[in-house]
């Protein structure tokens, strides 16, 4: 991976772990995803929130890659897009697999002690 794409995998991470940190957008997808697709004003009909404020938690979520917008006539459907995830998916499993490193290196360093105390 270049640096460059480093960089744009990181904005993306960034990007949908922004627009996680909000509980009604959390909602939104949880409904999405229960649904397939649905309205902002029925997607309003269920939340307790305006049908403006849907709308733009649906720009961010749309902006993250985590929903798309089509046209279906005069309105817009919503449907979530559970491949943008993926990339948030792989940061969090390889940080947690450095944790992981970590821990197993302290651990040995403390058992390295331990054993020459005795």
């Amino acid at each position: 991976m270049t640096t460059q794409e480093g960089r744009d995998a990181a904005e993306a991470v960034d990007s949908i772990l922004a627009a996680l940190a909000d509980p009604t957008r959390r909602q939104l997808l949880n409904v999405l995803a229960a649904q397939g697709e649905a309205t902002a004003t029925t997607l309003a009909e269920q939340l307790p929130v305006s049908r403006q404020a849907i709308v733009k938690h649906l720009a961010v979520l749309d902006a993250a890659g985590l929903v798309s917008g089509g046209r279906a006539g005069r309105e817009v459907r919503y449907a979530v897009r559970p491949a943008a995830l993926d990339a948030a998916a792989q940061w969090m499993t390889a940080l947690a697999a450095d944790w992981d490193r970590r821990l197993a290196n302290i651990k040995r360093i403390a058992e390295a002690a331990d054993r020459e105390q005795d």
